[in-house]
């Protein structure tokens, strides 16, 4: 058995793999600042990006749900896989010839989830070959009577499973796979005769992840003594989930992500008769109903923050087709785009669509598309007699939840007034039962309880003999992780109540920094007015460059959450006796959200940022000389120490996990945070500059500090003592000089 896979080998992989192309296959990224990209999390349902990659980092990082880390980990929670697996995967996808500590090279079938996908790769090259053979007359005989030719089931994989008992099985077995690796990938199936093929008989689509790679078939009957199901698909595998696939979506993404608009459809030549009529963008379920895993992956390719985006269904005009259409209408809300409903005039699905009237009568049903909340008023009100007074009041009773759950305020008052008139009813009518069927009455438009005041918790700083790190709070009321050697017992026994405030809160008062100390050299930097400035000097990041808020009530920077067995935090901190004192129940990783807002807090924050960020940018010497600075904020002042203990590998490959190794566990995560997050937005020309800017503003920041100190000194010493003196006064021109020079360089 192969041993390790060389690390040697696993640092080059990760520096030949851009880590936003990777990602990319699966979230619909967009820029977000110099360097930076965002898009919905992939980890978690949310309604604003808050998923940030930085590709010359090789990191990505959630602000809403805090997931972090590198693109074997992004790879190894998407798709479930190993570490081995998702190094092979990206090692095949640079070809790159990976090989193990004991030796031996990497084999492709190493991994029983890679082969599953070799299994699935082989049996549609199977079928596809079977595809032109004489047996499989009956098939092309279907696709041509259907409008597809030879080409256009070679851009789709159709295939053809022939009718034997096991072909496929024998076939596969001579290419090295075994009966239970065909099994765990759902191509045979087992009964009192043995071992058979599951597809027998039937035309073949190879069902596709988001990334291309075939994990399923979906299969239809073909002969009349088949007395299986006219569909057939691949049952549910380590690699296939029918809820979680939608066909055609590895074809139609980049379109997806490009126009903004999806089209689902009911079927596989459905998505093969869009696709070919130039409607590229359409997509449809696998054997199951359109649900709520569906509509994450798609929110993901779709982008889908805001209201700009379209979700067009296409359903049959049957009694299946009208239920599948109330079945999505339900999910309808947890898109941010607009939905809508695409049906034929003769009801015909857009496989015949096409076959009678052509390509643009496809595209002209699309472009015909109806709002969702129109077609499903129209279906509630047919099912009621609108000639009697009781069908009229009982059609109004289920048509205004409809009308009430429509997200924009703005055109709900027009749908009730076409609401009105097809009742023949007064509008006031109308809108009473509106405004008595809305979800909770309040009329909000659901903002819910986000803009809440939050309770905050009393803490004060503790001593954690034990341990490496201790969770406390600065004296203006912020968290931060200290040294448990250098926490020493509380400043004060009254504990501070103000709660953690976010990164792009407002500043302190200018002059005071953390504590009380000095502000030195902030000077304009930590200025809001100065944040557009066009002269290229330096500015604190606007409060909309910051990533959202998490989707979740509270966000994760710490807050209050009142929910334990008593009513206080159920795994933070614990206040006691009116909060004189509070103790350290769990440790959590710290936040951006955790800092301060002040402006040397502020300072120190984003110089890290540029340099973590980019570390050519800043250089060896300047960055060597900003980590040796003074810093106010004790969290980033363990970063700062990191970074000066890794100089020596500094802006190569391993500097980055280096310098993540160097700190405790709980501040590994606001690395990342830093790591990742935008860095104020500007063009590549003025980044260079903006980078050893703020890395001198921390320099210069120090040599204030110095040079404040040494007025202090040259106060104290006796004037009558002139060597002394003049020693002093040789050190604050030094010090000056110093700081003329950096600025010349800077």
């Amino acid at each position: 058995m192969a041993g390790l896979i060389r690390q040697s080998d696993i640092d080059e992989v990760k520096a030949r793999t851009n880590i936003a192309d990777v990602v990319g296959e699966y979230v619909s990224l967009k820029s977000a600042g110099v360097g930076s990209m965002k898009g919905l999390c992939p980890f978690h349902d949310e309604r604003s990006p808050s998923f940030h990659v930085r590709p010359q980092v090789g990191f990505y990082h959630c602000f809403g749900c805090g997931e972090s880390g590198d693109v074997i980990s992004f790879l190894q929670k998407m798709d479930h896989v190993t570490f081995t697996d998702a190094v092979e995967r990206l090692a095949g996808r640079v070809g790159f010839q990976l090989t193990f500590e004991d030796g031996g090279q990497a084999r492709s079938e190493h991994g029983a989830r890679s082969r599953l996908l070799a299994a699935n790769l082989a049996a549609e090259e199977f079928f596809r070959e079977q595809l032109m053979t004489p047996g499989a007359d009956v098939g092309r005989r279907f696709l041509g009577e259907r409008g597809f030719d030879q080409a256009a089931a070679t851009r789709f994989g159709v295939g053809f499973a022939p009718k034997s008992w096991d072909a496929l099985t024998n076939a596969l077995k001579s290419r090295g796979f075994t009966t239970d690796e065909l099994s765990a990938a759902g191509l045979v199936s087992s009964g009192d005769r043995g071992v058979y093929d599951r597809f027998r008989g039937r035309l073949v689509w190879p069902i596709r992840d988001v990334t291309g790679q075939t994990i399923g078939f979906g299969a239809r009957k073909l002969l009349d003594d088949d007395k299986g199901p006219k569909y057939l698909n691949t049952p549910e595998t380590a690699v296939y989930h029918k809820a979680q696939v939608l066909y055609g979506l590895d074809l139609a993404k980049r379109d997806v992500s490009r126009s903004k608009r999806v089209v689902v459809v009911e079927g596989y030549t459905d998505v093969m008769a869009c696709h070919l009529a130039g409607v590229t963008t359409a997509v449809a379920t696998c054997g199951t109903s359109f649900g709520v895993d569906h509509i994450k992956v798609l929110r993901r390719v779709l982008g889908d923050d805001s209201a700009t985006g379209e979700v067009i269904f296409t359903f049959d005009p049957d009694a299946a087709g009208q239920k599948a259409a109330m079945r999505a209408f339900t999910e309808e809300r947890r898109f941010a785009a607009q939905t809508y409903v695409a049906v034929a005039p003769d009801g015909l699905d857009p496989c015949d669509l096409r076959l009678a009237q052509g390509d643009a009568a496809v595209q002209r049903m699309v472009d015909s598309k109806e709002p969702m909340f129109e077609f499903v008023i129209r279906q509630v009100l047919s099912q009621y007699d609108l000639e009697t007074v009781e069908g009229r009041v009982s059609a109004l009773r289920a048509s205004a939840p409809i009308v009430a759950d429509i997200r924009d305020a703005s055109i709900r008052p027009g749908y009730e007034r076409v609401l009105a008139r097809q009742l023949g009813l007064e509008l006031d009518e109308v809108q009473t039962a509106v405004r008595g069927s809305s979800r909770g009455g309040s009329g909000n438009g659901g903002s819910g309880s986000r803009g809440a005041s939050r309770p905050a918790a009393s803490r004060a700083i503790t001593s954690n003999p034990g341990g490496v790190i201790t969770l406390g709070m600065t004296p203006n009321g912020t968290a931060a992780y200290v040294p448990a050697a250098q926490a020493g017992p509380p400043a004060s026994t009254q504990a501070s109540t103000q709660a953690p405030m976010r990164p792009d809160a407002a500043p302190a008062q200018n002059g005071a920094a953390q504590g009380g100390s000095p502000s030195y050299g902030a000077g304009q930097y930590g200025s809001q007015q100065n944040a557009g400035a066009s002269d290229g000097s330096l500015r604190s990041v606007a409060p909309d460059e910051y990533p959202p808020e998490p989707d979740d009530e509270y966000d994760d920077g710490g807050g209050w959450a009142p929910d334990g067995p008593d009513g206080d935090s159920p795994g933070i901190l614990d206040a006691r006796d009116g909060g004189a004192v509070t103790s350290l129940r769990e440790e959590r990783p710290l936040s951006l959200a955790d800092l301060p807002p002040d402006q040397a807090t502020r300072l120190e924050r984003d110089a890290l940022m540029a340099i973590l960020q980019f570390p050519d940018l800043a250089g060896h010497e300047l960055v060597a000389r900003a980590v040796h600075t003074g810093f106010v904020n004790p969290s980033l002042a363990v970063i700062r120490d990191a970074i000066a203990t890794t100089l020596d590998s500094f802006g190569t490959e391993a500097w980055f996990p280096r310098v993540i190794d160097a700190v405790p566990v709980p501040l590994a995560s606001l690395i990342q945070q830093l790591a990742v997050a935008p860095v104020p937005e500007r063009s590549e020309r003025d980044l260079s500059a903006y980078v050893r800017e703020i890395a001198s503003a921390l320099v210069e920041r120090d040599l204030l500090r110095q040079s404040h100190e040494m007025l202090g000194k040259l106060q104290r010493t006796d004037p009558t003592d002139r060597e002394a003196y003049r020693a002093v006064q040789r050190q604050l021109l030094d010090l000056e000089a110093e700081r003329r020079a950096l600025k010349e360089t800077s």
